[in-house]
């Protein structure tokens, strides 16, 4: 009977440190400066792979997600590495869904750095960023964590270094923001500015380590005036202390950064919310380095891989 190798890994989530929007591409995307940063809300993924002449994916999911992401990362991965056999998964989620915070995005990618290891086989980096930008704008990201900018339609990733260690907390205020809707609504406004002023601004705030108030998003403007209630969220982080207090993506999660551990405690407090209870739901976090998120997944992945080298690679090629 063939060995089955198992790992539990985390799929940590991330937030936009900024955010803009330029104008519309011939692809049909819009040209994006972005600043992202792994945090450390985090889903968790339990993978197992049993070789085999066919491939079968079966996936347990709490909440049963339609065409979840993971099952065809899955696929792709196995596709990639030219392997078979039977992969089983399950999903525990964490990340609120549809918040601008990437849950699905780095559960796909969780699984392209952990299969082939579990399979046994070696893939380029190259060719995981190839399937990840495949599988959706976000996924790329994941293979690399820490904090990067993001160009173009957000795949066009470069190192960053690491800023100085915040904590902060996170809101998840239960309100559904659609993403085609948001960059609909915000179109009409991106002539009020020129694009060359917007890269002036994205790229001294991305020159200054420090995340501070100079951050935007483009999407607040129209997202707030459709759903007010996240501006009062941000108003709130704001009033606690949080420099900066933003929302991430096109929404509807609002972060807010502070100093100490203390300033984050007073801000659940004043925010009265102490986890993800109702429909309200907000989160200690803090910003996770990209040596830190490495070693996540070193020690993760310890029994299969070998060395400290990435992306993780398996000790069991033949």
């Amino acid at each position: 009977m063939s060995a089955t190798r198992r790992a539990r890994v985390r799929a940590v989530a991330k937030i936009n440190l900024d955010l803009r929007v330029l104008a519309r591409r011939p692809d049909g995307y819009h040209e994006l400066r972005t600043i992202l940063q792994t945090i450390s809300l985090a889903d968790t993924l339990e993978i197992a792979f049993t070789p085999g002449r066919k491939t079968i994916i079966a996936l347990e999911d709490e909440l049963t997600i339609p065409d979840n992401l993971v099952v065809r990362a899955a696929r792709r991965a196995m596709e990639a590495m030219g392997a078979a056999g039977r992969v089983e998964m399950r999903l525990t989620k964490r990340i609120p869904m549809g918040a601008g915070l990437g849950g699905g995005s780095s559960d796909a990618a969780a699984v392209l750095l952990a299969l082939p290891v579990l399979a046994g086989r070696i893939v380029s980096l190259r060719k995981l960023s190839e399937v990840a930008g495949e599988l959706g704008s976000d996924v790329p990201f994941f293979l690399l964590g820490g904090r990067a900018v993001g160009i173009g339609r957000g795949t066009e990733l470069f190192p960053l270094p690491d800023g100085p260690r915040a904590r902060g907390v996170l809101v998840a205020p239960g309100v559904h923001v659609s993403t085609a809707e948001a960059y609909r609504a915000l179109s009409p406004r991106l002539t009020t500015e020129s694009p060359q002023n917007k890269i002036f601004s994205f790229q001294s705030h991305t020159w200054d380590r420090s995340v501070g108030e100079a951050a935007a998003n483009d999407f607040e403007a129209v997202v707030f005036a459709r759903h007010r209630r996240l501006a009062a969220v941000k108003k709130r982080l704001l009033r606690a202390g949080a420099r900066p207090a933003l929302m991430t993506g096109s929404g509807s999660a609002i972060f807010g950064l502070f100093g100490t551990g203390d300033e984050v405690s007073q801000a659940m407090e004043l925010l009265g919310a102490s986890g993800p209870h109702g429909e309200e739901a907000a989160f200690r976090i803090s910003l996770v380095s990209r040596p830190r998120y490495r070693s996540l997944w070193w020690r993760a992945l310890q029994e299969h891989i070998t060395g400290r080298v990435w992306p993780p690679q398996s000790r069991h090629v033949r």
